[in-house]
């Protein structure tokens, strides 16, 4: 039988690496007889977005004055021997003072170099040299089922030490970044510290847990080190991390969906809006398209596409292969700067003319005037004025805008209406629906 691995020399190696982390928030217009809380304690309020009990709106109350500070705790590891250290950025956000403490008691106040909430690392420094500084390890020769590691000071007991195995990888939680799922004990003061493979390599950083109780439950997530270090090379070069756009608002492609429009397994990014005047719209994406590759990397799930755009160079030329109306084509575009996404318009609505009825697929609907194509930014469509049966169970509404049938383009109310007959027969027909600045694919039964 194989043994079980000894920690022992790879804690000793890696450990003076590993720092805690406390920060101090200074507030004000707080009341004088408020409460102070153990910094542990407040830190799982925090990480988890719970109210602080007593303390409404962040101990913010109804008389002026300086309130006793806020404390933090957290996990950070060192880069470089120079004291450039790294860790979440939810352990530094909105602090006035940071405080790091080695392994030997020495302690420093740290200045935060940069952070980004969107991927949730940040790098602060201190002023000491000749520092023991950790290995990059990496991460695509992490296998599932491998031991690791985690060296951290949860509520505030420094340098733990705890194990487990890799549980999974490219774990999709709707974040930024795909997550290094472990049953590695992470708690709150954990919190930015290094994830080790056997190597004494960081391959992570500790920053999540699933927990319906605000413990450990035997489920956690540390960010990619790959992924970190990139966004690390950003904030100390230039204090901020620079990422590409495209300007356009995507969902997920379901499995009806898929089936529907013939795009068999469901895969790709579904194109919901796009941005007027924006990146995507100049390059030609329109609403509905799905994207499957982004400058030839799959786009497999609806999270991907983000990763891919943002770790683009705004400025530089990128080409997405798209799925429209049964057929692939590539679309190239001048990738933006991301800043602060914006949506679409919401159009203002004008009154319905020229009704004619789809009666097997439960619609009425009437043609658009140019006025409202305009203002909705789409060629043809029609409006939905009544829907009953089985566009009613699809999920259609009145004011809905119908942009496509099956993979035809609809142009006017007759046209849509010799469409509909035509799919009457069919098991299920998928339908390109304009709400607001939502656009998404609804699929009608007709014989349901």
């Amino acid at each position: 039988a194989a043994q079980l691995p000894d920690f022992t020399q790879l804690v000793e190696r890696v450990g003076p690496s590993v720092v805690n982390i406390r920060t101090v928030e200074k507030s004000r217009s707080a009341s004088s007889n408020m409460p102070e809380l153990d910094p542990n304690i407040e830190e799982f309020f925090r990480r988890f977005g719970i109210p602080i009990p007593g303390m409404p709106d962040s101990r913010r109350g109804p008389r002026g004055g300086e309130e006793p500070a806020r404390r933090g705790v957290g996990s950070g590891f060192i880069l470089s021997a120079d004291g450039f250290v790294m860790t979440n950025a939810h352990v530094v956000e909105g602090a006035d003072e940071v405080l790091v403490t080695l392994t030997d008691k020495r302690e420093f106040k740290a200045r935060i170099v940069g952070s980004d909430k969107r991927t949730d690392v940040a790098v602060v420094k201190i002023d000491a040299g000749e520092l023991p500084f950790v290995k990059i390890g990496d991460v695509s020769k992490l296998r599932v089922g491998e031991w690791v590691l985690a060296i951290g000071s949860p509520f505030g007991l420094e340098n733990t030490v705890t194990a487990g195995i890799v549980s999974a990888k490219q774990r999709d939680t709707g974040d930024y970044l795909p997550f290094i799922q472990t049953d590695v004990a992470i708690n709150p003061g954990n919190s930015g510290g290094p994830l080790l493979n056997m190597r004494g390599e960081v391959v992570g950083i500790n920053s999540q847990i699933y927990s319906r109780s605000g413990g450990f439950m035997g489920i956690s997530f540390a960010i990619p080190i790959d992924e970190a270090m990139r966004v690390a090379e950003q904030l100390r070069t230039t204090g901020r991390v620079v990422r590409g756009r495209i300007g356009v608002q995507i969902g997920a492609v379901s499995k009806d969906v898929a089936e529907a429009i013939g795009l068999g397994t469901p895969r790709g990014a579904l194109v919901q809006s796009v941005e007027k005047d924006g990146p995507g719209d100049k390059g030609g994406v329109d609403a509905g398209d799905i994207i499957l590759k982004g400058d030839g990397k799959d786009v497999d799930k609806v999270g991907d596409l983000p990763r891919i755009i943002g770790g683009t160079k705004p400025g530089s030329r990128s080409v997405l292969q798209v799925y429209r109306r049964g057929a692939t084509r590539d679309v190239t575009l001048t990738v933006g700067e991301f800043e602060v996404e914006q949506t679409a318009r919401r159009p203002s609505g004008s009154g319905p003319s020229t009704p004619s009825t789809a009666a097997a697929l439960g619609l009425t609907v009437s043609d658009l005037d140019e006025a409202r194509r305009k203002e909705l930014g789409v060629r043809g469509g029609v409006q939905v004025d009544a829907v009953e049966g089985p566009a009613a169970r699809a999920g259609l509404r009145a004011g809905d805008v119908i942009l496509s049938i099956g993979q035809h383009e609809v142009t006017d109310s007759k046209q849509f209406a010799d469409l509909a007959a035509r799919s009457a027969k069919e098991r299920s027909v998928s339908v390109l629906v304009r709400r607001g600045d939502w656009t998404n694919y609804l699929v009608i039964r007709p014989g349901r």
